[in-house]
């Protein structure tokens, strides 16, 4: 049951996750009439990271679940007669998923550097707050601005460029792996 709420959420729109978490926190909400201060409130970056958060854990855990279960199951049982512990256990298991753990990580930021809809919903394209180039970028287009939203979107390619490079570096990997 799990593992299918798991895939669901994996395909879930995440305009409709935005809806969700402002029907969540909006006053009359469940949480947002609750007035609790660690309760994010609508329009705040609080807000959209909760909105990204329920948007990528679905993809990281996903595809996490996937490395960790592909991985050969007699490295566990030769790991556990070396006499390692179960917490041991775990992390060699981890370690020898590790590309495809990191994998899931990148699948999740590719998720929320990408979206729109959500953020737009719970965070409202606030100028100076709120706005995130994603929401910059539509706001841009919708106005004519064409070249400033193009020039936003390089930006946007760039740093998820640079961000998955470093990734790549971090893991240690080159084109002959």
């Amino acid at each position: 049951m799990v593992i299918a709420v798991i895939y669901t959420g994996m395909a879930f729109p995440p305009v409709v996750i935005g809806l969700f978490v402002y029907l969540l926190l909006s006053r009359s909400g469940p949480l947002g009439s609750l007035n609790l201060p660690f309760v994010p409130s609508l329009f705040s970056p609080a807000a959209m990271i909760t909105a990204q958060v329920i948007i990528a854990f679905p993809l990281v855990a996903g595809f996490s679940m996937t490395a960790v279960t592909s991985v050969d199951q007699a490295l566990r049982l030769q790991v556990r007669s070396l006499g390692a512990s179960p917490w041991q256990t775990t992390w060699a298991v981890l370690d020898e998923a590790r590309i495809g753990v990191v994998a899931s990580v990148v699948a999740g930021f590719g998720g929320i550097i990408s979206e729109v809809g959500a953020v737009m919903l719970v965070g409202g394209n606030i100028e100076g707050r709120t706005r995130v180039l994603t929401t910059a970028i539509v706001l841009e287009t919708s106005k004519g601005n064409f070249d400033l939203a193009i020039a936003l979107g390089i930006i946007l390619i760039g740093l998820a460029f640079f961000t998955n490079f470093m990734v790549v570096r971090l893991q240690g990997r080159t084109l002959d792996e």
